[in-house]
């Protein structure tokens, strides 16, 4: 039977809001040492993670042969999940398979995907479903275990598929950012009654170190993770039992979603190095209209009983999220759930999203 095992692992993403947790939990023991690739490596949150110990940290880019090969070089194990809104979906695609033969060719043994639901495939191919930043990623995750079947000899893969952060319906600068109405948190998408697989940041480390730790059943797996599927009725629910304070959905339409806060950044291209005169790059507006209609719809379903028996103790509903992320912020002294979706203290804060954080900053 081929060995998987590795012990140092190339990390592309890594200072994603997804990637700070992964590598926190890859290198907590110190089992696993981590190379991690980042542009700035001065950056607030480059510096967070060589904090940890165990942790390399390169400065260089993804787009770059020369920066992959290094970065792979001398290691066992590979965690790509690439910025797609830094690249765009036509060069998130070309440079996740060049990572991954690029993988293969430097002795890589296991290969780990970050990815998102192909969900214009899983829709019919509907293009009212069309999300770029979903299945850029989707399509290469379906090609990587196509490959991982005759490759599987050489270097074993697996795909994590993830979804919207339950951090992002409170973070500022997302797409569900809830705004304070006359003292009532309020979230106003485009939602329909439908539910979002939301995923906690803090259970994506868990997983990712499942699959290194695991590498013989996760070889050739594509792990779907998620919560629950959250209505935001209940979202609204369970934010006034936490908190003792008000707060409600509306569904809005996509005219007046488009209207709101995000009407500035409608028209950019999704992905800020993209070319916006290419007929492949799609607009802030198509790209979330696609993604709103994903989860009005109910296009993506998870299976909760496997994520039980693979992550006993995740987090299984929106309140009991809720609950954590309240006892956190106060035990940082960030404040309560109630003051932290504040507008006065949510600029305090960094946001979730790098993108956001980088502030779409031209640089692959």
């Amino acid at each position: 039977m081929t060995s998987y095992s590795t012990s140092r692992i190339f990390v592309v993403g890594g200072t994603g809001a997804q990637g700070l947790p992964v590598i926190k939990t890859l290198v907590a023991d110190g089992k696993y040492f981590v190379r991690a690739l980042t542009r700035d490596r001065g950056s607030r949150r480059a510096q967070a993670l060589a904090e940890l110990g165990n942790v390399e940290i390169v400065e260089g880019t993804f787009a770059d042969e020369d920066t992959l090969r290094a970065g792979f070089r001398g290691c066992d194990g590979a965690y790509i999940n690439i910025d797609g809104f830094n690249t765009g979906e036509k060069t998130e695609m070309y440079w996740a398979i060049r990572a991954y033969e690029i993988a293969i060719e430097e002795g890589v043994r296991f290969f780990v995907y970050g990815n998102l639901d192909y969900a214009l495939k899983k829709a019919g191919y509907d293009s009212k479903f069309r999300t770029g930043h979903y299945d850029g990623k989707g399509r290469i995750g379906e090609w990587i275990l196509f490959q991982n079947e005759a490759n599987s000899d050489r270097m074993g893969a697996a795909v994590f598929t993830t979804g919207p952060y339950m951090e992002m319906a409170l973070s500022a600068m997302t797409p569900m950012t809830p705004s304070v109405e006359d003292g009532v948190v309020t979230w106003r998408v485009p939602l329909g009654g439908g539910r979002v697989p939301h995923v906690a940041l803090g259970d994506c480390g868990y997983y990712a170190r499942w699959l290194f730790d695991n590498p013989g059943r996760a070889n050739g797996m594509n792990l779907e993770v998620a919560i629950e599927q959250v209505d935001y009725h209940e979202l609204a629910a369970a934010f006034e039992r936490v908190t003792g304070h008000r707060a409600r959905y509306i569904d809005t339409s996509l005219e007046d979603y488009w209207s709101g806060p995000l009407r500035m950044a409608a028209g950019l291209p999704a992905g800020y190095n993209a070319d916006p005169q290419d007929k492949s790059t799609m607009s802030f507006r198509d790209n979330f209209t696609g993604f709103w209609n994903i989860w009005k719809h109910e296009i993506v379903q998870r299976d909760y009983a496997l994520l039980d028996e693979i992550h006993p103790n995740r987090i299984r509903t929106v309140e009991e999220w809720l609950r954590r992320e309240d006892q956190l912020g106060q035990a940082l002294g960030h404040g309560t759930l109630w003051e932290r979706v504040q507008p006065e203290n949510q600029a305090k804060q960094p946001p979730i999203l790098k993108l956001s954080e980088d502030r779409r900053k031209g640089r692959l």
